[in-house]
């Protein structure tokens, strides 16, 4: 490996807000925030929306969804589809 080039990997915790797990691993993520470990110890943290305790693949069960929402949000942003063809 060539010296100076590769990100220094360290302890990082990555917290998932959705529920409410975290997990202390060895990252090159660099963050601001940090949080005081379960040892003592204070390191960095990463917060995240999904991880494997929340993810509907790992844990076996699956979550509504607003879909209604997505699709007027879309539109908001991008215009409804008759709008855009122009007829």
């Amino acid at each position: 490996m060539k010296f100076g080039i590769h990100p220094v990997s360290r302890p990082v915790v990555f917290r998932d807000r959705s529920a409410d797990v975290a997990f202390l691993t060895r990252s090159t993520a660099d963050t601001a925030k940090t949080v005081e470990w379960e040892d003592g110890n204070t390191y960095p943290v990463v917060d995240v929306e999904t991880s494997s305790a929340s993810h509907p693949f790992y844990t076996g069960t699956s979550r509504v969804l607003d879909t209604a929402g997505r699709v007027e949000r879309f539109e908001r942003r991008y215009g409804s589809p008759a709008s855009a063809a122009g007829n």
